[in-house]
């Protein structure tokens, strides 16, 4: 009998089972050769898929608090879900099925702004002054470290700010003029090949279903398969590091229910610090989500950890201000297509086609998105369910004269009708409809303004048997609020604490094609 190796009889353990979790879990078996059974994924949740969800039901109402959107250059992600058989044909992969649906339903949005009710006539040109242009250049040039600790509005112009250039960038990432200068020259290098669609928000693909429905059930499929179960309703309250700075290694796990799991040498540890979605709290038709802000176990944790050892981040630079890093999303269900029916002559794309609509005079900064239907792989027949936020549910609204914050799942739409300026007999598609407003205080906390050193590198120093994985890692050249860089932090930690798999491949350069940049160039003129 052939004798198990010392990796093979090594124990991983995952903490965390959104896709930076769960794609460490693949990497390991997949390229790594480990068993799924010596797979450990702790979930502090009832549900796996972190920010990548998609519940409730026909009656109830049916929610989705967000979704990531991808493009071609997520090699990281295209290459781990090309092992994944998809939800409907398991002869297919979710990567070939991203593509196949984005062929068939091809995005390119033909009211991407709304102003005064109607579709902005300017929607299709960026207003940007010429200083505007030049920083937006100058910006891309600089280097990160002159960055550090920068807010986007210490850098450029007021004029800035009021440019079409900056409401459909803002609202497309969910950026605010104070988060981090630094992330977004990120953005603007790594995205600069999607500026002669920007306006139309072409080149983003989508997924057939939301996101959990689409990509974290197959992925649940396959680990369950391998023998690989996600342990859920398991909240770390501690993890113990015993060494020295430069040779140090977790020795246990301890849960919230008393329990603990000591480690051995052989055993890996795979860490998600902090969390986008953590705290997020619901609210109903009649009553608006609670302003209760406090930390869930994942800050709580990396709290912990990082006031006892060096080198592993500072969170309160994340999540020490929830009213510079939240914001409001809801979901409505509805009866019929009516309303469908309407946005689709309003704004002169088939449903699922056209993405985000902003109604850029609004309070709230208002978006919906009128998803491809069924959004649900259950959703029952004649319901159809779209998608809205508001990134500055800190203002009053234009219809409800109140904050986002503070408005109800009727309000919300009563807002949403003004906007619309729909009649009486319109605004009665909505009467009985489940609408689910979802707080979540800290969805852009991974953007505020940091230092080096405030996030952790995805191997700590000296951290002999574990990683850290997720959005609040550091790796050079990729933007945050991705799920590509989810992936790519599982594959760097799987890759340096295993060295059986490759690492990631580079980022895509697309900044340094000459013909992009004069394309982008041309964009940005307004030729």
């Amino acid at each position: 009998m052939r004798r198990r190796t010392r990796m093979e009889e090594a124990q991983h353990h995952i903490v965390g089972a959104g896709i930076a979790g769960l794609a460490a879990a693949v990497y390991l078996i997949r390229d790594a050769g480990c068993a799924g059974r010596d797979i450990h994924i702790y979930e502090q949740l009832d549900v796996a898929g972190g920010a990548l969800d998609g519940s409730g039901d026909a009656e109830a109402g049916y929610l989705t608090r967000g979704g990531r959107m991808f493009e071609e250059h997520f090699a990281c992600t295209f290459d781990l879900l090309d092992t994944i058989p998809s939800a409907d044909d398991p002869s297919v992969s979710v990567t070939q099925d991203i593509m196949a649906f984005n062929r068939m339903v091809p995005g390119s949005s033909n009211c991407r702004l709304v102003r005064g009710g109607k579709p902005a006539e300017d929607r299709f040109e960026l207003t940007l002054h010429a200083q505007d242009i030049v920083d937006i250049n100058r910006l891309i040039l600089m280097s990160e470290r002159s960055l550090a600790g920068r807010r986007i509005e210490d850098f450029f112009q007021p004029s800035f700010f009021e440019s079409n250039f900056w409401l459909m960038w803002s609202t497309m990432f969910s950026f605010q003029p104070w988060h981090a200068l630094v992330e977004m020259r990120r953005y603007l290098r790594r995205f600069i090949h999607l500026f002669p669609g920007f306006t139309r928000i072409a080149g983003i693909l989508r997924t057939r279903y939301n996101q959990y429905d689409s990509l974290i059930a197959p992925v649940l499929r396959w680990l369950e398969e391998k023998g690989t179960v996600v342990k859920k309703g398991r909240r770390l309250t501690d993890v113990k590091i015993d060494g020295t700075l430069d040779d140090r290694r977790i020795t246990a796990l301890v849960f919230e229910d008393g329990g603990k799991v000591d480690m051995s040498d052989k055993d890996r540890v795979y860490l998600t610090l902090g969390s986008m979605t953590d705290g997020a709290v619901e609210g109903t038709n009649d009553r608006a989500p609670s302003l209760d802000d406090t930390f869930g176990g994942a800050w709580r944790l990396w709290h912990r950890l990082a006031a006892r050892h060096e080198g592993l981040g500072r969170p309160e630079v994340f999540c020490s201000d929830p009213q510079k890093t939240a914001w409001h999303s809801f979901t409505v269900t509805l009866d019929g297509p009516e309303f469908f029916e309407f946005m689709e002559d309003f704004t002169n794309n088939r449903t699922g086609t056209g993405g985000l609509v902003t109604f850029a005079d609004s309070g709230w900064l208002l978006s919906v998105v009128l998803f491809h239907q069924p959004h649900f792989r259950d959703q029952k027949r004649g319901k159809y369910v779209l998608w809205g936020y508001g990134l500055r549910g800190d203002r009053d609204g234009d219809f409800v004269g109140k904050p986002m914050w503070q408005a109800t799942g009727n309000e919300i739409i009563e807002e949403l009708c003004g906007q619309l300026r729909l009649a009486d007999t319109q605004r009665r598609w909505f009467a009985g409809a489940p609408v689910k407003p979802c707080r979540m205080p800290f969805i852009t906390s991974q953007f505020m303004p940091r230092q080096p050193g405030d996030r952790p590198a995805v191997l700590p120093q000296g951290a002999a048997n574990f990683a850290v994985i997720g959005q609040f890692c550091e790796q050079p050249r990729d933007c945050v609020f991705t799920v590509e860089y989810s992936v790519r932090s599982a594959r760097n930690a799987v890759a340096g604490l295993t060295g059986r798999v490759s690492p990631p491949p580079p980022v895509a350069r697309t900044d340094m094609d000459p013909m992009v940049l004069i394309r982008a160039a041309r964009v940005l003129v307004g030729m």
